[in-house]
């Protein structure tokens, strides 16, 4: 609580303003940065219409500005059909998008901000059963070109044999053809085919499945075939990988679910160790691992809050190596969670120059929680940041003049822009200031060096928010799909130019990197194919291939990253083949320490709040230009951006380089990173900031969300199951009866539990109870027996709420669907429909303490109907949850649930690959995401089921 006061946060509210309807108007927050100034008000204003749906969003800077220029536009703005249903969005980060769905509710045509224009062909009811068949794309005058191509197995016996009847089994996408050549009988993969398109490291080849004829489209891909083969238990868990080059991956687990082990086997080598033990707490959470190398990293929680304390890597006693300890990362906390300060008590004190340099960062915050300063250590050599990578300091260090103190201080507007970076390093004068620019009109911004006149900003991006200059003469290209295609550092007259492009699948995930660079008078290329488990890496030189390098990528390897090295060709002499690597994270999955088989240093790196390397230390410079995996445990490109997966970051300005593609999960602001608090929260994919699961015991297990749009609204429920700590967002009814159009009320004030005495569950309305909720007055939840203790308690209270109430129901035979348990169709109905003062207490559902399959993804998409249709579809409301509850334990004698309030097909059970063919499916196509894992796509596939059991029992 050092660098905390409760003076800071004296009468600094957060406000909410509603209106007659119940429906927000307006919030209000007070920021301040030091204790005793006066608090700045900041406002944002919501509109509706007179039909209760959201039209336009103001974000406090625009909102202000708004009051004295009647041009400033909103940050969103909404419009609806007929229907009610949302067609047309306007951001002015992201431009305007329109969204044509056909007779059936499927998405038919698609018009985003570049003018591009997507098209969705399917099944006709004759001959299918109205699949997607096809995608088409239009770019302003140019040609109409089919991007995706979508071939269903049909009934035949071979089909049968290999578990495909009904699956997509050839889906032709921008970067070749995805196949599936065999599932299992749960729907796991167990073979998969990747083939690329013909000249895929040209940017300047499309993708374009034009035609019938499947022998046409064949021609256009190249003859070398990627197959990744999987084994699977009988609950579809992945056994075993075998990647395209023969590297085998296994896995175990325990009773519980949980990763007990894991092995490695490179092609033509014997077996080896990569995670040896691990060890849980009764709450699931990690407290010991071993590895391979034989070092063992243990994890220390807080008993009340179990917020992680400690992270402590050390050779124990025994060690062929030596017992030493390697890392001992101590964090401390404000009582919101935020990080004051993070000490590496395995690092010594120092002094250079009169200064002691202390191996410790603090942080300060704002009252909105904003990183406004942090102290720590950086190399004496480190000079100004930018997009280069600084040297390593080689050998590892051993004298006290390596390092050095250093300052930051950040500086936000009204919207969470960060505008400012200063850096203060007075033993070593690294003194500098980073200035962004934003427009006055979006939250667009670039470094001062691109411009510093805020009306010249917007000019630099194109319509739908994408950046278009790195540096000055640095362009940037992107693909129709806001995807970023290409990067030009160096232009030339009259000879190639240095470039970095990029090729990507149907999901937006990168599958090639190509680097081209003139290097002695020739021009050196650097490609990266990114499979299942392993990346393809190659190095030629006037087209001779100079280097050729496999890097496998454990899955499952506890909380460290783990990849082998191995070098069928151009092996360096420094390097060792086969070498493992361990990298060991942070608190938010930075790669800190790096060791090798052996337990012994690699290399060590520390980092600036919103990325950029501070200190890095390696044992050989070779070995460090071999290490990728860096900030936040994401790959830096040779342009110093950082790849997340659905976006690139920039981290000398702490920006992203495109808008937020999943809309204002984050806030109305689409290019703040991680709401401008990056040492407490973290971004797995590029779409969202997520914090450190306090009951999670391997933060990279599979996250499942409900269908949330990416049509930029927040009028939808959010409910998800976030790394086995179950959080339901819920509906708020409106006084009309209505679901309301906007942001689940949950979000923004959520209410959680810390007991549950009796057993329950909802009672039928009366007659006179239904005829008081038409007319819109208040009728209070029907529980029986329950008595429900609210608490401002975040985590832990959520858990025990969850526990107590299954263990309280456990008895009760309609206590198996969840939080609430229903004995008809008809209550489960009715307590949707019901209002009350305290919303809180309206939960659908929550996870039951057995394995979910990976086929709940597939389950929800398809069924989402969203709440804008309750006027029109009275089962809507509860279409998503029910199938989703369905899918968490929902008992066959709740299937007349499902049948009788979800639209059709909505019972059906999904399994296996389903959930990676929601990148080629109606539902994912109409705008619709489902939040994966912060593994790539690729990856995911071997996700098929995700462990509860620890948290629930």
């Amino acid at each position: 609580m050092s660098n905390t006061t409760t003076s800071l946060y004296y009468a600094t509210p957060s406000v909410t303003v509603m209106d007659n309807r119940g429906l927000n108007i307006r919030h209000i927050e007070y920021c301040r940065q030091t204790p005793g100034e006066t608090a700045q008000t900041y406002i944002s204003r919501q509109v509706f219409d007179t039909a209760g749906h959201l039209s336009d969003s103001y974000d406090p800077r625009l909102y202000s500005a708004s009051l004295t220029d009647s041009t400033v536009k909103p940050n969103f703005s909404y419009r609806y059909d007929l229907t009610g249903a949302l067609i047309y969005t306007d951001s002015v980060d992201a431009g305007p998008s329109l969204l044509l769905n056909d007779a059936a509710l499927r998405p038919l045509q698609h018009y985003n901000a570049d003018n591009v224009r997507k098209r969705y062909e399917y099944e006709s009811p004759e001959t299918g059963r109205g699949r997607v068949t096809a995608v088409y794309e239009k770019k302003s005058a140019s040609e109409e070109r089919c991007l995706e191509r979508f071939v269903y197995a049909s009934n035949t016996s071979e089909a049968k044999a290999r578990n495909l009847f009904g699956q997509c089994v050839r889906h032709y996408d921008p970067a070749g053809l995805l196949q599936t050549n065999d599932i299992s009988l749960t729907g796991a993969p167990v073979s998969v085919t990747r083939r690329l398109i013909k000249d895929a490291a040209s940017p300047d080849i499309l993708a374009d499945w034009q035609g019938k004829n499947a022998d046409v489209w064949d021609s256009r891909l190249d003859s070398e075939n990627h197959t990744t083969l999987y084994t699977v238990d009988a609950t579809g868990a992945v056994l075993t990988t075998t990647d395209t080059r023969g590297n085998r991956q296994r896995v175990s687990y325990d009773i519980s679910g949980q990763l007990s082990g894991s092995w490695l086997t490179i092609k033509d080598s014997p077996e080896q160790v990569i995670v040896k033990s691990l060890t849980h707490s009764a709450a699931g959470l990690k407290l010991r691992e071993e590895h391979g190398n034989g070092v063992v990293t243990t994890y220390i929680y807080d008993p009340q809050t179990q917020r992680l304390v400690g992270i402590k890597a050390e050779r124990p006693s025994g060690h062929t190596a030596g017992a030493k300890v390697l890392q001992d990362l101590r964090y401390e906390y404000d009582p919101v969670g935020n990080v004051l300060k993070i000490c590496d008590q395995a690092e010594e004190t120092r002094f250079w120059r009169n200064q002691k340099v202390v191996p410790e960062n603090t942080y300060r915050y704002d009252t909105l929680y904003q990183l406004i300063s942090a102290t720590g250590r950086e190399m004496a050599s480190a000079g100004q940041q930018d997009s280069r990578s600084p040297s390593p300091t080689v050998p590892l260090p051993a004298d006290s003049s390596a390092f050095t103190n250093y300052t930051r201080s950040y500086r936000y507007d009204l919207a969470g822009n960060l505008t400012q970076i200063r850096h203060s390093s007075p033993a070593t004068s690294n003194n500098y200031t980073t200035e962004i620019t934003v427009s006055g009109r979006s939250n667009r911004g670039v470094q001062s060096s691109l411009t510093t006149k805020p009306s010249e900003v917007d000019a630099l991006f194109t319509a739908g928010g994408q950046q278009k200059q790195l540096q000055p003469g640095q362009s940037l290209s992107w693909t129709a799909r806001n995807e970023l295609l290409k990067v030009t550092p160096v232009v030339r007259d009259g000879g190639r130019d240095d470039r970095e492009s990029y090729r990507y699948d149907a999901g937006s995930q990168r599958l090639l990197k190509v680097s081209e660079q003139k290097t002695a008078g020739s021009m050196q290329t650097q490609q990266v194919l990114y499979l299942p488990g392993i990346e393809l890496r190659t190095t030629a030189a006037g087209g001779v291939i100079k280097e050729k390098l496999y890097v496998m990528t454990m899955g499952e390897a506890g909380r460290a990253q783990v990849r082998a090295q191995h070098w069928e060709t151009g092996k360096p002499a420094e390097v060792s083949n086969n070498l493992v690597r361990y990298n060991y994270d942070s608190l938010t999955g930075s790669s800190g320490i790096e060791l090798d088989g052996s337990g012994a240093v690699i290399s060590m790196e520390e980092y600036y709040p919103y990325g950029g390397t501070a200190v890095w230390t390696a044992r050989s410079v070779v070995e460090a230009n071999y290490k990728t995996v860096r900030y936040s445990g994401k790959e830096r490109d040779a342009t110093g951006l950082y790849y997340y997966g659905y976006r690139y970051y920039q981290p000398w300005v702490g920006r992203w380089m495109s808008a937020d593609p999943a809309g204002t999960v984050d806030g109305l602001n689409l290019f703040r990173m991680v709401r401008n608090n990056p040492v407490k929260y973290s971004d797995a994919s590029g779409t969202e900031a997520t914090e450190y699961n306090l009951y999670s015991s391997n933060n990279k297990n599979t996250v499942v969300y409900r269908v949330e749009p990416l049509v930029f609204s927040e009028k939808f429920t959010h409910i998800f199951i976030d790394n086995n700590n179950a959080r339901v967002y819920y509906p708020q009814a409106s006084a009309s009866g209505k679901l309301p159009y906007r942001s689940a009320e949950g979000k923004n004030n959520p209410t959680y539990y810390e007991t549950v005495q009796g057993k329950g569950y909802v009672n039928k309305l009366t007659a006179e109870e239904k005829k008081m909720q038409a007319t819109g007055e208040p009728v209070n939840l029907k529980f029986i027996k329950s008595k429900i203790t609210p608490s401002s308690k975040q985590g832990l209270s959520t858990y025990e709420y969850s526990r107590n109430y299954l263990a309280n129901n456990s008895g009760h035979p309609l206590g198996t669907m969840g939080w609430l348990g229903f004995n008809s169709p008809e209550r489960a109905y009715d307590f949707y429909q019901q209002k009350t003062a305290n919303e809180g207490e309206k939960l659908t559902f929550v996870v039951k303490s057995f394995e979910i399959p990976s086929g709940v993804y597939k389950a929800i998409a398809e069924t989402a109907i969203t709440e804008h249709m309750r006027s029109t579809d009275l089962t809507a409301p509860i279409n998503v949850d029910v199938v989703a509850a369905g899918q968490l334990g929902l008992q066959s004698h709740h299937l007349d649930l499902i049948n009788k309030f979800a639209i059709n097909g909505s019972a059906r059970i999904y399994q296996g690959d389903d959930v990676n063919q929601l990148r080629s499916t109606t539902s994912y196509q109409s705008r619709t995401r489902i939040k994966h894992s912060p593994l790539r796509d690729s990856e995911s596939t071997q996700k098929t089921r995700v462990k509860f059991r620890n948290l629930l029992n």
